[in-house]
């Protein structure tokens, strides 16, 4: 239940970042404060997946596995999702 909280309140603050984004927009602020801030929430999205993702294999895989075999598959999955960028 805790990490369903912590991925909205992640979502919720992106949320704020595009409203802030689309004001950016609409007073014709520079084209790389934009591309910033909308390089800033494509991060963010990617760490709510690679966040719920792992979570989620790791549920999967660890309820009849050793702490050693955790490690690895977090291991794996950062590395999938950091060459993704």
């Amino acid at each position: 239940m805790d990490d369903r909280k912590n991925y909205v309140n992640r979502l919720s603050r992106l949320e704020g970042q595009i409203r802030g984004i689309s004001r950016m927009i609409e007073e014709d602020r520079g084209c790389q404060d934009v591309v910033t801030q909308l390089s800033a929430v494509k991060a963010g999205i990617d760490k709510v997946i690679t966040l719920m993702v792992t979570e989620n294999l790791l549920s999967c895989v660890t309820e009849e596995n050793t702490e050693e075999q955790k490690d690895k598959v977090e291991a794996a999955l950062k590395l999938i999702f950091k060459s993704r960028g």
